[in-house]
Protein backbone atom coordinates (compact mmCIF):
# COMPACT_ATOMS: atom_id res chain seq x y z
CA UNK A 1 0.00 0.00 0.00
CA UNK A 2 1.62 3.28 -0.87
CA UNK A 3 1.44 5.93 1.42
CA UNK A 4 2.13 8.80 -0.84
CA UNK A 5 -0.15 11.83 -1.39
CA UNK A 6 -1.43 12.15 -4.63
CA UNK A 7 -1.49 15.41 -5.91
CA UNK A 8 -4.92 17.22 -6.70
CA UNK A 9 -5.40 19.06 -9.55
CA UNK A 10 -8.00 21.84 -9.52
CA UNK A 11 -10.57 21.51 -12.19
CA UNK A 12 -10.28 24.35 -14.79
CA UNK A 13 -13.07 26.07 -15.80
CA UNK A 14 -13.27 27.46 -19.14
CA UNK A 15 -16.23 29.39 -20.59
CA UNK A 16 -16.14 29.61 -24.44
CA UNK A 17 -18.76 32.16 -24.70
CA UNK A 18 -15.97 34.27 -22.92
CA UNK A 19 -13.70 34.29 -26.06
CA UNK A 20 -13.94 36.85 -28.42
CA UNK A 21 -12.38 34.42 -31.33
CA UNK A 22 -14.11 31.29 -30.67
CA UNK A 23 -12.79 29.51 -33.90
CA UNK A 24 -9.08 29.33 -32.67
CA UNK A 25 -9.65 26.47 -31.35
CA UNK A 26 -10.71 25.21 -34.82
CA UNK A 27 -7.08 26.28 -36.88
CA UNK A 28 -6.17 22.67 -36.77
CA UNK A 29 -9.62 20.69 -37.70
CA UNK A 30 -10.69 17.89 -34.69
CA UNK A 31 -10.60 13.98 -35.10
CA UNK A 32 -14.45 13.05 -34.67
CA UNK A 33 -16.22 9.22 -34.58
CA UNK A 34 -16.98 7.75 -37.93
CA UNK A 35 -20.04 7.62 -36.89
CA UNK A 36 -21.15 10.44 -36.37
CA UNK A 37 -19.08 12.13 -39.34
CA UNK A 38 -22.09 9.92 -41.20
CA UNK A 39 -24.57 12.16 -39.46
CA UNK A 40 -22.57 15.14 -40.70
CA UNK A 41 -22.25 14.08 -44.18
CA UNK A 42 -26.33 13.20 -44.10
CA UNK A 43 -27.37 16.60 -43.44
CA UNK A 44 -25.46 17.85 -47.20
CA UNK A 45 -23.58 20.24 -45.50
CA UNK A 46 -20.75 21.88 -47.00
CA UNK A 47 -16.75 20.18 -45.70
CA UNK A 48 -14.62 17.61 -45.94
CA UNK A 49 -13.82 14.40 -43.59
CA UNK A 50 -9.74 13.27 -43.92
CA UNK A 51 -7.52 10.30 -42.90
CA UNK A 52 -10.12 7.45 -42.02
CA UNK A 53 -8.10 5.16 -38.79
CA UNK A 54 -8.84 2.73 -36.79
CA UNK A 55 -9.00 3.83 -32.89
CA UNK A 56 -10.63 2.15 -30.19
CA UNK A 57 -10.74 5.49 -28.31
CA UNK A 58 -13.85 6.05 -30.12
CA UNK A 59 -16.89 4.82 -30.28
CA UNK A 60 -17.68 3.21 -33.69
CA UNK A 61 -13.73 2.14 -33.60
CA UNK A 62 -12.61 4.76 -36.40
CA UNK A 63 -12.01 8.36 -36.50
CA UNK A 64 -11.72 11.03 -39.16
CA UNK A 65 -10.12 14.05 -39.63
CA UNK A 66 -12.06 17.41 -40.28
CA UNK A 67 -9.18 19.23 -41.74
CA UNK A 68 -5.96 17.82 -43.91
CA UNK A 69 -2.99 17.81 -42.43
CA UNK A 70 -2.40 21.01 -40.17
CA UNK A 71 -5.16 23.08 -42.41
CA UNK A 72 -8.05 24.62 -40.88
CA UNK A 73 -11.30 22.57 -40.00
CA UNK A 74 -13.35 22.07 -43.36
CA UNK A 75 -16.37 22.63 -41.64
CA UNK A 76 -15.49 27.05 -40.79
CA UNK A 77 -17.27 29.24 -42.75
CA UNK A 78 -15.74 32.32 -44.33
CA UNK A 79 -17.17 33.93 -41.01
CA UNK A 80 -15.41 31.82 -38.88
CA UNK A 81 -18.32 29.79 -37.31
CA UNK A 82 -19.25 26.50 -37.46
CA UNK A 83 -21.30 25.19 -40.26
CA UNK A 84 -22.46 21.99 -38.74
CA UNK A 85 -22.81 24.09 -35.53
CA UNK A 86 -25.13 26.15 -37.91
CA UNK A 87 -27.42 24.20 -38.86
CA UNK A 88 -27.93 21.95 -36.17
CA UNK A 89 -26.00 21.75 -32.74
CA UNK A 90 -26.82 18.03 -31.63
CA UNK A 91 -24.81 17.13 -34.86
CA UNK A 92 -21.80 18.60 -33.44
CA UNK A 93 -19.19 16.21 -32.99
CA UNK A 94 -18.48 15.53 -28.90
CA UNK A 95 -14.75 16.20 -29.50
CA UNK A 96 -15.90 19.94 -30.93
CA UNK A 97 -18.30 20.17 -27.96
CA UNK A 98 -16.18 18.89 -25.42
CA UNK A 99 -12.57 21.16 -26.34
CA UNK A 100 -10.56 22.24 -24.85
CA UNK A 101 -11.19 19.21 -22.50
CA UNK A 102 -10.27 15.92 -23.51
CA UNK A 103 -10.85 12.64 -21.01
CA UNK A 104 -12.30 15.31 -18.57
CA UNK A 105 -9.12 17.32 -18.52
CA UNK A 106 -7.71 20.25 -20.36
CA UNK A 107 -6.32 19.02 -23.54
CA UNK A 108 -2.29 19.12 -24.10
CA UNK A 109 -3.42 21.15 -27.63
CA UNK A 110 -5.22 23.38 -25.53
CA UNK A 111 -1.96 25.11 -24.80
CA UNK A 112 -1.94 25.94 -28.98
CA UNK A 113 -5.30 26.46 -29.37
CA UNK A 114 -7.84 27.73 -26.75
CA UNK A 115 -7.28 31.31 -26.42
CA UNK A 116 -8.78 31.09 -23.21
CA UNK A 117 -6.28 28.59 -21.44
CA UNK A 118 -3.41 30.34 -23.04
CA UNK A 119 -4.36 33.67 -21.60
CA UNK A 120 -4.46 31.96 -18.18
CA UNK A 121 -1.16 29.88 -18.50
CA UNK A 122 0.33 32.97 -19.22
CA UNK A 123 -1.28 34.85 -16.05
CA UNK A 124 -0.29 32.35 -13.76
CA UNK A 125 3.62 32.60 -15.15
CA UNK A 126 3.64 36.21 -14.51
CA UNK A 127 2.48 35.39 -11.24
CA UNK A 128 5.01 33.81 -10.23
CA UNK A 129 7.75 35.53 -11.76
CA UNK A 130 6.74 37.86 -9.72
CA UNK A 131 7.10 36.35 -6.37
Amino acid sequence: MSTKKQKKTKKVIIDCMDCKSQSDCCKFGAWIDLEEAKKVISLGIKGDFFHLEKDKDFPSGYKVGTSYEDEKCGFLDSDGLCRIHKVDYTFKPETCKEFPYENNRIAPIAKVLCTLHKSRLKKNKSKRNKK
